[in-house]
């Protein structure tokens, strides 16, 4: 595993298609971070590849950012790991409230056992296609 640090989030690597997520508590993402964070996923990851998107800290996006982000065609399957109730409906807010170019496909966990175990599947079924 390598563990890569942004601006505003750590990036652990723990497959060349698979990536963890963290992002820094406190933080308010902007256009400029999400340009930072999907070019740092198109030049350290095979395509295509999953994240696991762990909400151990509390941040927020600004409406822009929201807008961009993970529109990326090469994003195959995100598992997002909540651990409050408030996560999960800020969670299942944003990937309902924007209009996407980019269809997510996407499934939120209590737990980072079960997000990996899908995103691996999820991997493995585009991968046999």
């Amino acid at each position: 595993m390598e563990t890569h640090q942004l601006s505003f989030a750590q990036i652990v690597i723990l497959r060349p298609d698979i990536a963890e997520v963290i992002i820094n508590d406190g933080i308010e993402i902007n256009i400029v971070m999400m340009h930072e964070y999907h070019k740092f996923l198109l030049t350290h990851l095979k395509k295509p590849f999953s994240l696991l998107i762990n909400k151990l800290n509390c941040y927020s996006y600004d409406f822009e950012a929201q807008t961009q982000l993970a529109n990326l065609t090469e994003v195959n399957a995100m598992a997002v790991i909540t651990y409050t109730k408030a996560s999960e409906l800020a969670t299942r807010s944003l990937s309902s409230g924007v209009l996407r170019k980019t269809p997510w496909h996407l499934e939120i966990f209590p737990d980072r056992q079960s997000a990996l175990l899908w995103l691996e599947n999820k991997q493995k079924l585009t991968l046999s296609r």
